[in-house]
């Protein structure tokens, strides 16, 4: 009875370990709000009113994905700097 428990104890330490380590990779897609400012201002210049999902990807590249512009719904990529790298439509 007191190995079952053991292994039962050991197992759910393991999962929380993985659970927060998981949840950990989540904060460095986050974005900043003075850079959310910064990018809502350039999707504003593009034509641009809204979007599904904002993330930073790896080097400082800014992924938006599915932004709702005046010429259709599209995906954007914007650089550091916050300049336009890549538009798709889709």
């Amino acid at each position: 009875m007191m190995k079952a428990f053991s292994i039962a104890l050991g197992l759910a330490l393991a999962l929380g370990t993985t659970a927060v380590l998981a949840d950990d990779d989540d904060d460095d897609d986050k974005v900043p709000a003075a850079e959310v400012e910064k990018i809502e201002a350039v999707l504003s210049e593009l034509g641009c009113s809204g979007y599904e999902g904002l993330k930073k990807e790896e080097e400082g590249v800014y992924e938006i994905d599915d932004a709702k512009c005046n010429m259709g719904t599209m995906d954007i990529k914007l650089d550091k700097d916050v300049k336009v790298l890549l538009i798709s439509r889709y």
